[in-house]
């Protein structure tokens, strides 16, 4: 499977939001969003900013996609399952990713990003359910219990990871206690508890034409 792997921050600059890509850096001054909020490249200055209807959409998928480290294939079938369950699509949609074990371990606080998240999954330190998964897309459900098992080396260097960024907030539908490395999952995640305003209507109309 292909993967993007060229500068990031670009990615947030042609969005003109911070995706959190980069870390703790996107955090700080040297965040380019900050200093350079225009889009990337020789003409990002001069870029024609008024965008139709179809521009806006599509900038919206793309932000969303960039968020959470997905290509477009695999974007697109999360749609087709959202749009086959039961329920508002927009909101399966944002479920269905929120869900994704890279991103579980990324709220957890246990990474300073996405990417970093789906490499400690690849790396067989996390376990769903007294069971190891490597598989950064799969789907937690409610009730599963999310833990990272490392070797204490490595469990002691993520603990004083957590102590340093203990300010980081939780989502409310994970129960996650420090000590253990652990979550479990309460209930399945909503809008609200996705920090970046999305709207995931535009998204539904992009893909409904």
């Amino acid at each position: 499977m292909g993967r993007y792997i060229y500068p990031v921050c670009r990615l947030c600059r042609r969005e003109g939001v911070k995706l959190f890509l980069k870390g703790v850096k996107c955090s700080t001054e040297k965040c380019p969003v900050s200093r350079r909020a225009y889009a990337p490249g020789q003409h990002g200055q001069s870029r024609r900013t008024k965008l139709s209807n179809y521009g806006v959409q599509l900038r919206e998928k793309q932000k969303v996609r960039r968020m959470y480290g997905i290509l477009e294939k695999q974007f697109r079938r999360y749609f087709k399952i959202a749009s086959k369950t039961k329920g508002v699509t927009g909101k399966v949609l944002l479920q269905l990713l929120e869900r994704r074990l890279d991103n579980v371990v990324f709220r957890m606080g246990l990474a300073t990003s996405r990417t970093a998240a789906r490499q400690i999954v690849r790396h067989n330190q996390i376990y769903v359910n007294n069971k190891k998964v490597n598989i950064p897309s799969y789907l937690v459900a409610q009730g599963d219990v999310v833990q990272a098992r490392t070797k204490e080396k490595a469990a002691t260097r993520l603990k004083d990871f957590l102590e340093a960024n203990k300010d980081r907030s939780v989502p409310s539908w994970l129960d996650f206690k420090r000590n253990e490395l652990s979550a479990t999952v309460l209930r399945l995640p909503e809008k609200e508890d996705i920090q970046l305003p999305i709207q995931e209507q535009l998204i539904v109309e992009l893909y409904s034409k």
